[in-house]
C-alpha cells in the first residue's frame, strides 16, 4: 500500500496567523526552521508513503519554489558561473527518493474543491490526504488498516482536542475545590488524515467544502468512518500554537519525529 498518494491542502489563506501568513502561505511556517508542510510529509514518509499532491493556492508560488530549489535549499552545491552545465551537488538528503506533485488549485476553492481539482494526479486509486497545518503523529499502518476492514468510502482520523483554557472545579455553593489545566475535552473532532476511495469524487465539485456536504453525504450513506487517535496531534491555527510546536522542537524530543 506504500504506493498510494498523499494529498496534501495547502491553499488557504491562514488569517487568524496574519503575524506569519501576510508574508507566506501557512504550511512554509517554520517549526525547527523547516516549513511545517515539510514536517508532515516526514510523518507520511516515515511510513513509506513518499509520493505527494501538493494542493497550492495563497502564495501558492513559494510551495512551487521550495520544491523546485529544494536541492540547493538543503545541501552545498557547486556552480561554475558563466557555464550553462548545472550546479554539482556535493551530497544528498534524506528525502531524495521523495515525489512531489505541486498543483494550483486556485486562491479561492474550497477544501473538497482542491481535492477533485487534483482527481486527475491520482490515477482513480485510493489515497492518503490530509491539512497542511496539523502536525500528528498517526499510526498510518493502524489507520489503513481500519479503513480497509470497514470497507469505507472514506476514514476521518479524530482526536479529543484540549480545552484552550484552565478549568475551576467548583461545588454549588461556590467553593472552589481545584483547577485542572486545559483539560482533554469530551467530543471528537476531526483532524484530517484521511483515507479515500476514488468514489469519493462522487460527492465533490469544484465548489465543495470537504467537511460540509461531501462528508456529510457520505456520512449518511453509511460510507464514512473514524479512526480515533489518541497519540499526539497540535493543529497550527494561531502565532501561540505555533511556539508550541517550535517549543517542543527546541526539546530535543518532539513527539510526532519518527524519522
Amino acid at each position: 500500500m506504500s504506493g498510494m498518494k498523499v494529498v496534501i491542502l495547502a491553499g488557504g489563506l491562514g488569517t487568524r496567523m496574519r503575524e506569519e501568513t501576510e508574508f507566506r502561505p501557512k504550511p512554509m511556517v517554520e517549526v525547527g526552521g523547516k516549513p511545517v508542510l515539510w514536517h508532515i510529509m516526514k510523518i507520511y514518509a516515515s511510513h513509506g508513503f513518499k509520493d505527494f499532491v501538493i494542493c497550492t493556492g495563497y502564495k501558492g508560488e513559494q510551495i512551487k519554489d521550495y520544491f523546485y530549489n529544494y536541492a540547493s535549499r538543503n545541501i552545498d552545491f557547486t556552480a561554475q558561473l558563466g557555464h550553462q552545465s548545472p550546479p554539482r551537488f556535493l551530497a544528498s538528503h534524506d528525502e531524495f527518493d521523495w515525489t512531489v506533485t505541486v498543483a494550483d488549485t486556485g486562491q479561492h476553492t474550497p477544501t473538497g474543491g482542491r481535492l477533485n481539482k487534483v482527481r486527475k494526479y491520482l490515477d482513480d486509486q485510493p489515497f492518503l490526504a490530509t491539512y497542511g497545518d496539523s502536525i500528528a503523529n498517526v499510526d498510518i499502518a493502524s489507520l489503513l488498516k481500519k479503513h480497509n476492514e470497514l470497507g469505507k468510502i472514506a476514514t476521518v482520523t479524530t482526536a479529543m482536542p484540549r480545552s484552550r483554557f484552565g478549568v475551576v472545579k467548583t461545588d454549588t455553593e461556590g467553593n472552589v475545590l481545584g483547577f485542572v489545566e486545559k483539560p482533554v475535552l469530551g467530543e471528537f473532532v476531526n483532524i484530517g488524515y484521511f483515507v479515500f476511495e476514488s468514489a469519493v469524487f462522487d460527492f465533490l465539485t469544484d465548489e465543495s467544502v470537504l467537511e460540509a456536504g461531501p462528508l456529510d453525504g457520505i456520512a449518511s450513506e453509511g460510507g464514512l468512518a473514524a479512526f480515533r487517535h489518541s497519540g499526539f496531534w497540535q493543529p497550527m491555527d494561531t502565532y501561540r500554537e505555533l511556539k508550541v510546536l517550535n517549543e517542543l522542537w527546541d526539546s530535543g524530543s518532539p513527539p510526532w519525529k519518527n524519522w
